[in-house]
């Protein structure tokens, strides 16, 4: 028996999570974030973002690039194709729901 296409279909599990998917909503729509930015941004602490951000990593949806070592350093986030892609079919899903 087939099942029938569904609005939650496109719900990204790992996008669930306000976080996430606040950082992929910023990153979707730049060419790439460092990590003040996003910290102050979203509101959040520096263990939390790097959390997150680590999780969306390990899934393929961000690059982490780390220059310099020590005081000077900086950290850049950016989005991948599939981390793009997901987060794009993830708000659809989303809006899809959400409206009339």
């Amino acid at each position: 028996m087939t099942q029938t296409p569904s609005a939650l279909d496109g719900l990204d599990p790992l996008l669930n999570a306000p976080k996430r998917l606040a950082i992929m909503a910023v990153l979707a729509t730049s060419t790439s974030s460092d990590f003040v930015f996003l910290r102050e941004h979203l509101g959040v602490s520096d263990s939390d973002l790097s959390k997150q951000a680590a999780a969306l990593e390990a899934a393929g949806y961000v690059t982490i690039t780390k220059s310099g070592r020590g005081r000077g350093s900086a950290t850049a986030y950016k989005a991948t194709t599939l981390g793009r892609r997901s987060y794009q079919q993830h708000r659809a899903a989303l809006r899809s729901l959400l409206e009339p």
